[in-house]
Formats: C-alpha cells, sequence, structure tokens
C-alpha cells in the first residue's frame, strides 16, 4: 500500500510557513524568518513533529534552485559589469578572513596534542566558515525590492565567486586525506564550466532573443516552459559535469536571458508564482529541519557560541573591508558585509564532506549547526534593519 504521508507533511509545511511568515511581517521582519523558523520548531530541536525525507529534499532543492534563476533574470547585467572586480576582491576577503578566524579558534580551544591531523582539522574548520548561501539573501532583498541596486548586484557577483573559492579551497583541503582528489582536475574542471557557460550561453541568448523578437500570447506557457528547462539543464550540467554547485548553474541560466525584457519578466512571473506556491516554502522550511542541537554539551555550547561570532563578525568586517577599497559609502559596504553573513545549507554541505574526509568528528556537527542556524536567521533581520525603510524602523 502506498504511503501518503507526505501529503500530510506539505500540507503542514506550507500552513506553519505562510502564518509565521505572516507573523515574521507584523513585526515588521522579513516573511522568510518566519520560514525558517517554521522549520526549526517543526524540526528535531523542538516539536519533531516533521523528518526530512526524499521528498522534502528533493522539493527543497528545486526550490533553492528556481530562488537563484529569479535571482539571475532579476539581475541588472550593466551593474554587474560595473561591482565585477569588487565582487572578486569582496569574495576573496570574505573567504580569507573567516577561514583563518575559524582556523585559530579551533587550534586555541581543542587540544591537538597526538592528533597528526589537527591543523589539517583546524583549517577545515576555517574551510566551513567560508560558505556563503546567497538565497537567503536573495529572498530577503526581493521582498525589499533591492536586489537590482548596487549592494544587491554587488552581494550576488560576490556569493557566486565565493562558491567558486570555496570549491577550491575545499578540494585543496581533501586532498592532503584523499589521493585521488587532484587539485588540477578539479582547477581545470572550473575554468571548462566558464568555457561552457560561455559557449552554451551565446546559442540560448541567440534563440531566446529571437523569440523575445517574436514574443506574443501564443508563446507565453512555451517560453516559460523553455526558461525553467534551460535552468534545469544548466543546473544538472554544473554539479555533474564540473562540480560546480547547481544553484551557481541556476543563476547564470537566469543571467544569460536577464536582458531580454518580454521573455524575462513572464518567465519571472511565472517561476515567482511556481517557486512561491511550493517550492520556496519547503526549501525555506529544510532548513530548520536539519537542525538538531540536542548533541550539544557546555563545552560545545562555547564553542559554538564563539564559533557563531567569528562567523558573523568575519564574513562582515572582511567583505566590507573589501567594498571599502572600491569606495563603498560605510552603510553599502556594512550591508555588502551583513549579506555575505548567512552559510545556510553550504556550510552544511562543507561539513558533511569534511566528516567523509575524517576531519570534522561528529562532535562538531552541533556547533556548525547552530552557525548555520543562527546566521541563516539573523541575516534578513539584519538586512532589514540596514536596508530597510529608515522612517518605518
Amino acid at each position: 500500500m502506498e504511503n501518503y504521508t507526505f501529503l500530510l507533511v506539505l500540507a503542514i509545511i506550507l500552513l506553519s510557513t505562510k502564518v509565521l511568515g505572516l507573523a515574521s511581517g507584523k513585526v515588521n521582519m522579513p516573511q522568510v524568518v518566519g520560514a525558517l523558523l517554521a522549520g526549526l520548531i517543526l524540526g528535531p530541536s523542538v516539536l519533531n513533529l516533521v523528518a526530512e525525507d526524499s521528498v522534502i529534499t528533493v522539493l527543497s532543492e528545486i526550490g533553492v534552485i528556481m530562488l537563484m534563476f529569479s535571482a539571475g533574470l532579476g539581475t541588472d547585467l550593466q551593474e554587474l559589469k560595473k561591482t565585477g572586480a569588487a565582487s572578486f576582491v569582496i569574495a576573496m576577503a570574505g573567504v580569507i578572513i573567516p577561514l583563518l578566524g575559524g582556523a585559530a579558534l579551533y587550534l586555541v580551544w581543542f587540544n591537538g596534542e597526538g592528533d597528526p591531523q589537527h591543523l589539517l582539522k583546524a583549517i577545515f574548520v576555517g574551510v566551513i566558515l567560508t560558505a556563503t548561501s546567497v538565497s537567503i539573501t536573495v529572498e530577503t532583498l526581493l521582498e525589499m525590492g533591492k536586489l537590482q541596486g548596487k549592494v544587491g548586484v554587488t552581494i550576488l557577483g560576490a556569493a557566486v565567486i565565493d562558491d567558486i573559492l570555496g570549491i577550491i579551497a575545499l578540494t585543496i583541503v581533501s586532498s592532503f586525506t584523499n589521493p585521488d582528489v587532484q587539485i588540477l582536475t578539479v582547477l581545470i574542471k572550473i575554468v571548462l564550466f566558464f568555457v561552457f557557460i560561455a559557449v552554451v550561453g551565446f546559442v540560448v541568448y541567440k534563440y531566446f532573443k529571437h523569440l523575445n523578437k517574436a514574443f506574443n500570447d501564443k508563446m507565453h506557457r512555451r517560453v516559460a516552459i523553455y526558461g525553467l528547462a534551460f535552468c534545469f539543464i544548466l543546473s544538472y550540467c554544473s554539479e555533474t559535469f564540473f562540480g560546480v554547485a547547481d544553484i551557481t548553474g541556476a543563476y547564470f541560466a537566469g543571467l544569460l536571458l536577464c536582458n531580454l525584457s518580454g521573455v524575462r519578466d513572464y518567465i519571472s512571473q511565472k517561476i515567482t508564482i511556481c517557486a512561491y506556491m511550493l517550492f520556496s516554502p519547503v526549501f525555506f522550511a529544510s532548513v530548520g529541519l536539519k537542525t538538531d542541537l540536542s548533541g550539544l554539551t557546555l563545552s560545545l555550547l562555547v564553542f559554538a557560541l564563539l564559533l557563531l561570532a567569528v562567523a558573523i563578525l568575519s564574513k562582515i568586517i572582511g567583505c566590507a573591508l573589501g567594498a571599502k577599497l572600491f569606495k563603498f559609502t560605510n552603510h553599502e559596504a556594512l550591508s555588502v558585509g551583513i549579506g555575505m553573513v548567512s552559510r545556510g545549507e553550504v556550510a552544511l554541505i562543507v561539513a558533511q564532506k569534511g566528516a567523509a574526509f575524517g576531519l570534522v568528528p561528529d562532535s562538531l556537527f552541533g556547533p556548525v549547526i547552530l552557525v548555520v542556524i543562527v546566521t541563516t536567521l539573523i541575516t534578513p533581520v539584519l538586512l532589514k534593519i540596514v536596508m530597510g525603510d529608515k522612517k518605518k524602523a
């Protein structure tokens, strides 16, 4: 007999994320905060009513892909060109400073006597902190109408570059424990990824440009389906063939279409509705469902709080300093730094990779999860305070 429990689970997630999202709006916070809290409450840390399963995992993955595709569609390409160099420097600072901060904290807190991999484990903790999950930031900026501005475009560009740098850092550290991982191979794949994007992007752009010129009522559904299919194909190719995160491929898919106003606006409208109704709420709730803080001892809790402080301050300071080098105002630099704070599922993935290589013991998953959930919750709140309407605030 087939099990239809997943239908009840989806109904609970949709209702709880909506109710708490509306409650968040009532206290002048982004609705995404309520959706994240809904997952946290439903998950193992509080009520333990809902467990993440294959259905939720797949739907949440589609949700974050669609979210990043929408972000790409909504990107101001001219603004991205202007902030390209700044995004690269900001991403570099947002990787180096958290890496050094996390490694230093681990070395100070834990006694590595007799552990030949103590330094390597410390570096890997730093690698976990380099991760940036821009999906929460994207949703918040979309909600506030700030995604297309200078700060929003810079954050998006820096986050994409941060993802690439994070892959390189992860590969370098893991190569010391796994001889099968070849650094040169990974670097070649990343270069080939951008070549692939350029070639495929040129062909697809020309085709959609033709559709854009002939755009009419009869073509509506076809164009939206073509656009979404292109997003999924690019996401698949990025992850499968080049080892680059699928959300990066999704962002580039949207970016390639962002200059075609008729096609872009229609696809964006349909994707937003589809994501809003099902996929995005499941994605945001899934972040909370992954959280289990039951194994934290007092010592690990103190370490987790210190790791959290390093995670927040290192991103804000590092990325803000990078922004200041390109003459961003203090307010803009602070906004960029806050926008890069959220770690989300990216840090969890990196931590799981570290566990597979024997560099992250089970006891450290509690602190890592605490960093993930708090940075994910605090980022939209801080963005709302810093970038929101000052009169309303």
